[in-house]
């Protein structure tokens, strides 16, 4: 599969994508003796040899390490390394792991060069792309945090095949809020094809990561610092956030029900015809859609998130597969009206 790279322009950066090669591709970018890897326990056990020679920070694997405590341990061991100002960070892992990245790049002697190399399907497709770094407070996800783009994001399907069935299935959640929000196209892929299609696939495979990296760009190029469309990427992620580490479950599977309910609102107050293709879309990738939680413990969260302000939620509805909108919504009414369709 012959190696494509891309490039793009934002606000205080330009960034390059490659894809269809491997880890070991970087070095064409930056020397060992001034790079530092990032990545963690999991990734580091199943892939060490692609890591022999570098310089290498190995992470606590979880979301329940993407705190502040883990952001002061690389900084110290980055101290330990003699890490300078022209030194270069590499984030070589899931959503954790390049948020983690991205930010101690930001802050470490007030800002340091990197790339992130996803291994995650849900890294590739999201996490890793837009340039939004930061780690959780308590129940509260993504509360501290800056937006700062790598300069590489190195696509390399190779780390794929030591993939749980679940991280398969978060990937896929993402990729199924894509098509609701910004692609009618993608969405009738998706249903004429299954996951198992995909993943025996690697041209295919590659395509679909290609298609989604190239939405969310289009988005982040257009809204980078989330005033607009940007939001629509939060389709979904206002209830499955706040349910996500109350309840510990998996970013897909939060953001799954998420879109259900959001799916089953966008009927009542925008008429979408879609409802039922939708939720069939994420059984038929093995995803959950719905879940009994405790609604006060789902207010409290919801009220300090990020997207509340004095004219409501911005809460993200679909008009149609494939368009979605922002709607605001006082957050007591919008709590109201998800508790009638649970």
């Amino acid at each position: 599969m012959a190696s494509k790279q891309l490039s793009f322009t934002f606000s205080a950066a330009q960034i390059s994508y490659w894809f269809d090669t491997s880890f070991s591709q970087i070095e064409q970018w930056v020397s060992r003796d001034k790079a530092i890897v990032i990545t963690d326990e999991h990734v580091f056990a199943r892939h060490g040899k692609k890591f022999k020679g570098w310089n290498t920070i190995v992470l606590k694997p979880g979301e329940a390490y993407k705190i502040q405590a883990t952001v002061d341990g690389i900084i110290e061991q980055l101290i330990q390394l003699g890490a300078d100002r022209s030194s270069v960070l590499i984030g070589v892992g899931g959503g954790v792991v390049t948020d983690i990245t991205g930010y101690v790049a930001g802050i470490y002697m007030r800002g340091l060069r990197f790339a992130l190399v996803p291994t995650s399907l849900l890294a590739m497709v999201d996490a890793s792309i837009g340039g939004k770094n930061g780690i959780d407070v308590g129940v509260y996800k993504n509360m501290v945090g800056l937006i700062r783009q790598p300069e590489i994001i190195l696509f390399d399907i190779d780390f794929l095949k030591t993939l749980s069935p679940s991280e398969w299935k978060n990937g896929f959640a993402e990729i199924i809020k894509h098509a609701a929000i910004k692609d009618a196209k993608l969405f009738r892929l998706l249903q004429e094809n299954t996951l198992t299609q995909f993943k025996r696939d690697p041209k295919k495979l590659s395509r679909l990561i290609r298609t989604n990296v190239l939405i969310k760009t289009k988005v982040v190029l257009k809204d980078e610092f989330e005033k607009g469309d940007r939001k629509l990427l939060n389709f979904g992620h206002t209830l499955g956030h706040a349910i996500e580490n109350q309840y510990q479950l998996s970013h897909g599977e939060a953001i799954s029900i998420g879109m259900t309910y959001a799916a089953l609102l966008s009927a009542q107050i925008k008429k979408f015809s879609g409802a039922e293709a939708l939720i069939a879309l994420l059984t038929k990738y093995g995803l959950p859609t719905r879940a009994t939680f405790d609604w006060k413990k789902v207010a409290k969260v919801l009220e300090k998130d990020k997207k509340n302000s004095a004219a409501g939620m911005q809460y993200i509805v679909l008009e149609k597969l494939g368009r979605g909108v922002v709607e605001p919504i006082p957050v007591q009414e919008l709590i109201t009206r998800l508790q009638q369709l649970a």
